[in-house]
C-alpha cells in the first residue's frame, strides 16, 4: 500500500491552475470596455447626407459626449416614456 502517491500532488496543481486561468479570463472580460467604430464608407454616407455639416448638431454631440464621460448626463424619464408608448402600443396590438 502506498501512502504518499506523487501523482496526487500534480492533480491538485492542475486544479489550481484551472481555477487561476478562469479568474484571469474573468479579469480580462471585466477590463474590456464597449467601443463603437464607424467605417469609412459610413462616414462618407453621412457626409453625403450633410449630417456632419451642421455646427449646432456638432456642438450638441460634443456636449453630450462630455456629459457622458463625466457622468453628469441625466435622462428625462418622462420624455423617454412618451417616445416608448407608441412602440409598446403597436407591439401589443399585433
Amino acid at each position: 500500500m502506498k501512502i504518499n502517491e506523487t501523482g496526487r500532488v500534480g492533480a491538485i496543481n492542475n486544479y489550481q491552475r484551472q481555477i487561476e486561468s478562469q479568474r484571469n479570463e474573468l479579469d480580462r472580460k471585466a477590463r474590456r470596455k464597449d467601443e463603437v467604430s464607424i467605417s469609412a464608407e459610413a462616414k462618407e454616407l453621412l457626409q453625403a447626407q450633410g449630417v456632419g455639416n451642421d455646427p449646432e448638431r456638432t456642438n450638441r454631440i460634443a456636449d453630450l459626449k462630455s456629459q457622458v464621460s463625466t457622468g453628469t448626463y441625466q435622462i428625462d424619464a418622462g420624455k423617454l416614456a412618451e417616445k416608448l408608448v407608441p412602440y409598446f402600443k403597436s407591439y401589443t396590438e399585433n
